[in-house]
């Protein structure tokens, strides 16, 4: 089985929901295990939220693009923001003494923790999270 889709959403946290959404209802179908399913649904939120935040400036004229593509062994997902990136790979170590106590600044790992493959291209404006089913 392959199938593949997109949503566009507002660069609003309100819409988080909508992705929450999106994977529950993905898990039903495609998802096969809890395990799987938290990593996704963790990473993916985390990479829309940073999108919306960091990327859009939370601009909700600005939209952020979701695309997903499953196969019978894997599932990738695509979050484009219309930001002006970031250096991708200059990001502060979280578990570091230093960045223990922030607030921000968790995500990026999170995202490598959980998923089989992260990228980022388009200079920080699109990252895909691969996770093996």
């Amino acid at each position: 089985m392959k199938f593949q889709g997109q949503i566009s959403l507002s660069s609003d946290v309100s819409n988080i929901s909508k992705v929450e959404n999106l994977i529950d209802e993905q898990q039903t179908r495609i998802i096969k295990g809890d395990d799987v399913y938290a990593k996704i649904l963790i990473s993916v939120v985390e990479a829309v939220n940073n999108a919306i935040i960091h990327g859009n400036k939370s601009d909700s004229s600005k939209n952020v693009l979701v695309h997903y593509y499953y196969s019978n062994k894997s599932v990738v997902y695509t979050i484009t923001d219309s930001g002006n990136g970031f250096d991708y790979n200059n990001i502060p170590d979280p578990t570091a003494p230093e960045n223990v106590d922030k607030v921000c600044g968790r995500g990026i790992y999170l995202m490598k923790l959980l998923s089989d493959k992260i990228e980022f291209s388009n200079e920080g404006r699109v990252v895909s999270l691969t996770f093996n089913l």
